[in-house]
C-alpha cells in the first residue's frame, strides 16, 4: 500500500476536481489520512473518510487557526479564524469511528504577528496544544504535531518549545504517541522525538535539492540516514509542498510515491519493501489492524 499519512484532500484547492484526484489515489491502492485544521475541515475530513475505503480522518485546530491573522501559503491566502477548541464538537466526530488521530496541532512561530501580539498568540498556541494532548489521551489516539520555526533566524527553534511541553507531559502522565508532521528539523531533534516515542513524517520537502533550513546543517536526507525505518512515515501535506518533480503546481496525495522513491534510493532498498515497512508503521501508530 502507498501511504499518505497527512493530506488535506477536503480543502478548497480540490473543489473543482476532487473526484478525479480521489480516483487516481484509489487506482494506486492508497491509505490516506485526511487532516483537519479547524471544525469545518475536520468535519469534511470525516465525511470523506466515511465515503472511501482506506481513507481516514484526523480532527483538531491548527495552531495558526487559534489567532486571527493573514496567512499566505504557496498559491493560497486566507485569514485564520481565531477558533477555540470545541471539545464537544470533536467528541461527536470521534463517535463516527472514522477518526484515527488528533490534530493538526502543535506550535507555529512563522504565522504569528510581530512583537507582543505574537508573544500572546504563541502562549495561546501552547494552551491549545496542551488541550489537544489531553483530548488525545482521553480518546487514546495519536497526535499529529505541526512545528514551524519563526521567519527571524535569531528566534530559537520552535522545536525546543514543543520538547518542553512533550517532556513535561511525559513526566506527569507517561508516554503520548504521535507523529511529527512534515519534519524539517535536524538529526538531534529527530532522535529526541523518537526517544519520546514519536514517528517522523517526511513529505515532498525531502526531495528538494540540499534542503535543510536555517536551523539545520546538511539536509533532510542526512536525517533519513540517521534514524530507523521503523520510525518513518510518508506524507504530502497536499495541496502544499509538491515534490521536486511537480514543484510549482498543486500537490496531490498520490505524489507521495516520489517521497517513497527518494527514501528507497537513499536507503538503497526496494521500493515495495519500503512501502511494506511504511504501511506497518502507519498501522502501528494509528492502531489499524494488521493484515
Amino acid at each position: 500500500m502507498l501511504i499518505d499519512s497527512h493530506c488535506h484532500l477536503q480543502f478548497q484547492a480540490y473543489s473543482e476536481d476532487r473526484k478525479e484526484v480521489i480516483e487516481k489515489c484509489l487506482s494506486k491502492d492508497m491509505f490516506l489520512n485526511i487532516v483537519g485544521t479547524q471544525k469545518d475541515t475536520s468535519k469534511k475530513a470525516v465525511d470523506l473518510a466515511s465515503a472511501y475505503e482506506n481513507f481516514y480522518a484526523t480532527v483538531g485546530v491548527h495552531p495558526i487557526q487559534h489567532t486571527a491573522t493573514a496567512v499566505i501559503e504557496e498559491n493560497t491566502s486566507f485569514i485564520s479564524r481565531g477558533e477555540e477548541f470545541d471539545e464537544d464538537f470533536f467528541d461527536d466526530l470521534i463517535v463516527t469511528g472514522q477518526v484515527i488521530g488528533i490534530g493538526e496541532t502543535g506550535l507555529d512561530k512563522y504565522h504569528i504577528p510581530e512583537g507582543e501580539a505574537g508573544n500572546i498568540a504563541f502562549e495561546k498556541q501552547k494552551i491549545l496544544f496542551k488541550k489537544h494532548i489531553a483530548f488525545a489521551r482521553k480518546h487514546n489516539l495519536p497526535l499529529i504535531v505541526h512545528v514551524r520555526d519563526a521567519k527571524n533566524a535569531e528566534e530559537s527553534s520552535t522545536h525546543e518549545d514543543v520538547f518542553e511541553i512533550l517532556e513535561e507531559e511525559w513526566k506527569e502522565n507517561g508516554n503520548i504517541k504521535g507523529v511529527l508532521h512534515c519534519f524539517t528539523g535536524n538529526i538531534e531533534q529527530a532522535k529526541r522525538y523518537i526517544d519520546l516515542g514519536f514517528y517522523l513524517g517526511f513529505g515532498g520537502v525531502i526531495t528538494y535539492p540540499n534542503k535543510g533550513n536555517k536551523y539545520v546543517n546538511g539536509s533532510l536526507a542526512d536525517v533519513i540516514d540517521s534514524i530507523p525505518l521503523e520510525k518513518i512515515l510518508t506524507e504530502t501535506d497536499a495541496p502544499y509542498l509538491s515534490p521536486q518533480k511537480y514543484r510549482g503546481g498543486r500537490c496531490e496525495p498520490w505524489m507521495v510515491e516520489e517521497v517513497v522513491d527518494f527514501i528507497a534510493e537513499r536507503k538503497e532498498m526496494d521500493v515495495d519493501k519500503l512501502n511494506d515497512i511504511i504501511e506497518n508503521n502507519f498501522r502501528e501508530l494509528f492502531s489499524l489492524s494488521l493484515l
